[in-house]
């Protein structure tokens, strides 16, 4: 999964944050050369900020499926149940039921895939925003090695490990960003029940 649809951090790009808002990060590293690479992936996943927005995510996600399983089950003993009265009533009355059952079927189907929709944007918010916070780190770093460009290493054949800067990122990024990532709150309404007399 790619986190970040940006891949290349340029100086101009860069360059926009105010100077003020850069902050000193320790000693300048070695100058590497103009160009320089990370693994934006990794910087999200293994940095701090990173690995708790994505346990708190993956908590909903665990706790989602459960859900799913739960609605699923009593659904198909709704629907056993069902089938076993059908023999002892009018064909009206049980097409009349089971068309209900049907759209109950869908209506859940249709809030747990906008859960799962749900999730999967605050996840992508989250990935946005981190970056947000990082680029005047990955500004920082740039300009103590002087160089003008940062390029995802998902976009490169090959490059010298000397130009890479992810270990040192993820290490100030660890120094500078709250212990815990921003992860929204749901916005989906609550799963509706899986039977109902």
């Amino acid at each position: 999964m790619r986190p970040f649809c940006l891949i290349a951090l340029s100086l101009g790009l860069l360059a926009a944050c105010p100077a003020g808002a850069q902050m000193s990060l320790g000693e300048p590293v070695a100058t590497a050369g103009p160009i320089l690479t990370l693994d934006q992936n990794r910087l999200y996943a293994d940095s701090r900020y990173g690995r708790q927005s994505q346990a708190a995510i993956d908590a909903e996600a665990k706790a989602l499926v459960a859900e799913n399983r739960s609605l699923e089950a009593a659904l198909e003993a709704e629907e056993a149940a069902l089938a076993e009265r059908r023999p002892g009533l009018p064909a009206a009355e049980f097409e009349t039921l089971a068309q209900a059952f049907d759209a109950k079927v869908k209506e859940i189907r249709r809030a747990r895939d906008a859960r799962a929709r749900d999730l999967s944007m605050r996840q992508e918010q989250s990935q946005r925003a981190f970056l947000q916070e990082v680029v005047p780190i990955l500004n920082q770093i740039r300009t103590e090695m002087g160089a003008e460009l940062i390029l995802d290493r998902a976009l490169v054949i090959w490059s010298s490990p000397s130009i890479d800067i992810t270990d040192l990122a993820i290490e100030r990024i660890d120094r500078t960003l709250p212990d815990t990532g921003t992860v929204p709150e749901p916005a989906a309404d609550p799963p509706p029940a899986a039977s109902q007399d």
